[in-house]
C-alpha cells in the first residue's frame, strides 16, 4: 500500500503543528515527539558536509532524530534488530497469534497507557505460557516474542499484541523437544477465555491499588459500582484472539519481522497529499474485503490520531517470554537446537562496528559515499555542521539514516 504524493508526517507537523500546540494542552512527550519529527534530517539537528575527492562536488547530510515514532528513522534500526534475532530462530514451524482488547476499554486505556499496556502484555504472556505447560494442550515450556501495536488502519486506537510463537517447546525436565500439531496447539476459544480472565483480574487489582486515573469523560468510573459494571460487561464480551496460518519457514518469520516489528502508526508512503488544511492518506478497510481507499481528515484530527500512538517514556513495545526471556535466552536456544539436531547458526561478527553507511550498503545496495554527480569519486567529510540555532523552518537537504 503505497502512495506517491511525496508528503511526510514531518511536513504536516511543520505546517500545522504550531497551531495544534497552541490550541491543545499536550503532555511533554507529545511535544517532544512532534519536535523531533519536525527537525529530523534538517539543519536543526546538525550534520556534516562531504566533498567528492574526484570532482569536488559538495553534499550535505543532516542528522536523524532517531525517535522511535519517526517514520524516517526505523529502517536501519529494524535491520540491525532483525539480524540479531536470526540467532534465535529454530528449525520449527512458527505461528502468529494476535490478542486484541475490546473496544469498550479504549477510553480507559488511552488515559492509563503505561499501566494497561503493561497488563495487556502480562495477561497475554501468562495465558500462552500457562496453557502451553498444560499436558492437555502441549505440556512444554515455550518461548515467544510479543509486539505491541496500538493503531488500526484509520489511525484510531486499537491496542493489540502480535505474538510470534514456535511450534513446540522443551519438556518439563528439558530432555526433549515436544512438537506441536500442525494447527496451533491451543484453540483460540481457550486462549480468549483465559486472556479475558487474567486481564479483568489485573484490571481490578490496579483499580483497588489506586493506579488508574479517571479524567474527563471517564470520571464516572471512579465510582466502584460504575467500574464493576464495566468489568461485568467485559465478562460477557467475546475477546478477540486469532491465530493466523503458520509462517512459511524462517523466510516467512523474517518477512513478518521486517514488515511489522518497527512499524509506527502510519508510514510516509501512505500519505497522498496535504493541502487546504487537510491530510489525505491510504488505508485498508478490513470490513470491506480489504479494499484500499483514500481517507481525508482535517490536519488537526490527523495529528490527534497520530499522537494517540506515542508510547510512554521507556515503555518497551517488543518483549520476550519463556525460553526467549533475556536472562537465559542463549542457553535455552542452544539446548533447543541440540535436541532438534541443528548446530548453532553461524553469524558474522566484526570487531569494528559498521557505520550506518556500510550497513545501508550491505542491506539495500545503496552506497551514499559515492558521488551522485560524477559517479566515480568518494564523498569525504570535510566539515561538521553543528545544530542550527536559527529560528523559523529548518532547511532540509541530504539525509543520515
Amino acid at each position: 500500500m503505497r502512495a506517491s504524493g511525496g508528503a511526510e508526517v514531518a511536513d504536516i507537523f511543520r505546517q500545522h503543528g504550531p497551531e495544534y500546540r497552541q490550541s491543545h494542552r499536550l503532555p511533554r512527550i507529545h511535544r517532544r515527539v512532534m519536535g523531533a519529527i519536525e527537525a529530523c534530517r534538517t539543519s536543526a539537528l546538525g550534520g556534516h558536509k562531504d566533498k567528492c575527492d574526484s570532482c569536488s562536488h559538495i553534499e550535505i547530510f543532516y542528522n536523524s532524530c532517531r525517535n522511535r515514532h519517526c517514520p524516517k528513522c526505523q529502517f536501519l534500526r529494524k535491520e540491525q534488530w532483525i539480524e540479531a534475532r536470526a540467532e534465535d530462530l529454530l528449525p520449527v514451524r512458527y505461528f502468529h497469534v494476535v490478542f486484541t482488547l475490546p473496544a469498550e476499554l479504549k477510553p480507559l486505556v488511552l488515559r492509563n497507557q503505561k499501566v494497561l499496556y503493561g497488563i495487556l502484555f502480562r495477561s497475554v504472556s501468562e495465558t500462552l505460557l500457562e496453557l502451553a505447560q498444560n499436558p492437555k494442550h502441549l505440556g512444554a515450556r515455550i518461548g515467544f516474542m510479543g509486539i505491541l501495536h496500538t493503531w488500526g488502519q484509520n489511525l484510531m486506537d486499537h491496542p493489540h499484541i502480535h505474538c510470534v510463537v514456535p511450534g513446540g517447546g522443551l519438556s518439563p525436565d528439558g530432555s526433549r523437544w515436544i512438537s506441536s500439531r500442525k494447527e496451533f496447539f491451543i484453540h483460540v476459544n481457550v486462549l480468549s477465555k483465559l486472556f479475558k480472565e487474567k486481564f479483568r483480574a489485573y484490571l481490578k487489582r490496579s483499580y483497588d491499588s489506586g493506579e488508574l486515573f479517571f479524567p474527563d469523560d471517564i470520571s464516572h468510573l471512579k465510582e466502584r459500582y460504575a467500574f464493576e459494571r464495566l468489568r461485568r460487561m467485559l465478562y460477557h464480551k467475546k475477546w478477540v484472539v486469532y491465530c493466523k496460518p503458520p509462517f512459511n519457514g524462517a523466510e516467512g518469520v523474517f518477512e513478518y519481522l521486517s514488515r511489522y516489528t518497527h512499524r509506527i502508526a502510519i508510514s510516509n508512503n501512505r500519505i497522498l497529499k496535504v493541502e487546504d488544511g487537510k491530510v489525505s492518506f491510504l488505508w485498508r478497510n478490513y470490513a470491506d474485503n480489504d479494499n484500499v481507499k483514500p481517507m481525508t481528515l482535517e490536519a488537526s484530527e490527523f495529528i490527534r490520531r497520530f499522537l494517540l500512538h506515542v508510547l510512554p517514556d521507556g515503555f518497551v513495545k517488543i518483549r520476550y517470554y519463556g525460553l526467549l526471556a533475556n536472562k537465559n535466552r542463549k542457553g535455552n536456544i542452544a539446548l533447543c537446537r541440540e535436541l532438534l539436531g541443528e548446530s548453532k547458526i553461524e553469524t558474522k561478527h566484526n570487531d569494528i562496528p559498521e557505520t550506518w553507511q556500510e550497513l545501508l550498503l550491505r542491506v539495500s545496495g545503496v552506497d551514499v559515499t559515492t558521488c551522485p554527480v560524477c559517479k566515480k569519486g568518494r564523498l569525504i567529510t570535510v566539515e561538521i555542521l553543528y545544530p542550527s540555532q536559527c529560528h523559523g523552518p529548518p532547511r532540509k537537504h541530504g539525509h543520515e539514516l
